[in-house]
């Protein structure tokens, strides 16, 4: 009789592990297949938009250093300008303090045509570009097909790339 006792709660302590384990559900994780060709990332895009206001604004204020703020600058910046050789970070942030340091006024800054292509962390902006500003009374007006480039970072989408072609006048 001692010996079934002791069988007995072994027994029915078995048959209680054993049934909880049948009840125990097994959580399936599904991982999310994220596809960076055709996704959207709205999200990204708006920060992008907002990036690009940012931008605008820098410029309308004539603040340079805000307006380099928005560059990534380092060894795999780089940009093209007018059909001449590729530069990099120093001569973009330098040809961009000397010539914007000089607008007295933004009488038009649109960006037409733009399209924003997120794919995940890299943005690509392309736009044409319908700007109107004044360096003392006279008025430059820029119509170029413009490529950025961003990557966002802690501190926000910054620019790796710019691309700026003349664009084709109507006939």
């Amino acid at each position: 009789m001692e010996t079934k006792f002791p069988l007995a709660l072994l027994l029915i302590f078995g048959i209680l592990v054993i049934g909880c384990k049948e009840k125990e559900q097994k959580v399936v994780v599904e991982e999310v297949k994220i596809d960076l060709v055709n996704d959207e990332f709205p999200e990204a895009k708006k920060e992008i938009v907002e990036t690009f206001e940012a931008i605008a604004q820098s410029l309308k204020d004539g603040d340079m250093d805000k307006l380099i703020s928005f560059h990534a600058y380092g060894p795999k910046f780089t940009e093209f300008k007018d059909g001449a050789l590729r530069n990099g970070g120093e001569a973009n942030e330098t040809y961009e303090r000397k010539v914007f340091s000089g607008v007295t006024e933004v009488v038009k800054f649109d960006a037409k045509d733009m399209q924003i292509a997120v794919y995940g962390d890299v943005a690509n902006v392309t736009f044409h570009s319908d700007f109107q500003l004044k360096f003392g009374e006279d008025l430059v007006v820029v119509n170029d097909q413009i490529t950025l480039l961003f990557v966002k970072t802690e501190e926000g989408w910054k620019i790796v790339h710019e691309h700026h072609s003349p664009l084709k006048k109507e006939d």
